[in-house]
């Protein structure tokens, strides 16, 4: 049991030793195009300092080479590259010891004489963005700007904005300034907007039932006496007639009266004749 514990403590202490907070490369000046000979200076900014994030580079020359003993000059928690030429043009990133990276960006070093100056890092959904086509002694020459080859349009004092980018803007530019030069090609993100989390909803207190207009009561006053005059003759005829059937005599005490009509003389020759029957009748069945 004992034994378990332990190593379910080691487990999570692992773990623990492994989580490192997030670094972000930032770069001066902010471009992912700069000339040869420029100086730039890239940095790790880190919420921790202990996770000891490194510098690092891949190039057409080097993989994972790092700052200051492959190249560039530290300068506390920056690096500097005082001269920069071609082959400085790579991705860069921010390594821990733990190996957790930060988020890479690419830096492209030009011997030409034309740069498209673009955000070197992710541009959010809905800000505006400005590309800035340059030449090494000038930056307000009319340039014209291409997006994945395809022509967008001219402008006269050589930069471009793009107003509330979303996902469609995102793509490669360059830029072309007549009698200087095309620049290299660049590539702008776009990212999407923050989720925002919904407040909850709130409760509220039902809104009590507003009380009937005086028309409903007068309404339901004439209802009441309509429904009065059409069944009050009813229930009082209906009473009427019961007490008088309570009141009436009952069958003994009523009055008969009997009328007697004479025989006709048709029926009182035939009462002649059924005495005379009668009297036969008698006689034959006497001995």
């Amino acid at each position: 049991m004992e034994e378990s514990w332990l190593q379910w403590l080691l487990v999570v202490t692992s773990l623990l030793s492994c989580t490192t907070n997030q670094a972000s490369l930032t770069v001066s000046p902010s471009s992912s195009q700069m000339f040869e000979d420029e100086s730039v200076s890239l940095s790790c900014e880190e919420d921790d300092s202990s996770a000891g994030w490194t510098l690092r580079r891949n190039t057409s020359d080097e993989t994972r080479a790092e700052c200051g003993a492959d190249w560039g000059k530290l300068a506390g928690s920056s690096c500097i590259i005082s001269v920069a030429v071609s082959w400085d043009s790579g991705v860069y990133w921010c390594e821990s010891r733990e190996g957790a990276t930060s988020k890479s960006i690419n830096i492209s070093v030009t011997g030409g004489s034309v740069i498209l100056q673009s955000p070197v890092l992710p541009v959010m959904e809905g800000h505006d963005v400005t590309l800035h086509c340059k030449t090494k002694t000038s930056s307000n020459l009319p340039a014209a700007f291409y997006k994945d080859g395809s022509f967008i349009r001219t402008e006269p004092a050589g930069h471009m904005t793009i107003r509330h980018v979303t996902r469609s803007d995102e793509g490669l530019y360059k830029c072309d300034i007549t009698g200087h030069g095309e620049s290299p090609p660049s590539w702008l993100t776009v990212t999407g907007t923050p989720t925002t989390t919904a407040p909850p909803p709130t409760l509220t207190t039902p809104t009590p039932a507003a009380p009937p207009p005086d028309s409903d009561h007068l309404h339901l006053v004439f209802r009441v006496l309509l429904h009065l005059v059409v069944f009050c003759p009813y229930f009082i005829s209906t009473f009427i007639m019961v007490s008088l059937y309570r009141q009436r005599p009952t069958g003994n005490d009523l009055p008969v009266s009997v009328v007697i009509t004479p025989p006709t003389q048709a029926e009182e020759g035939l009462d002649d004749d059924y005495d005379d029957v009668i009297t036969a009748v008698t006689t034959e069945h006497h001995f």
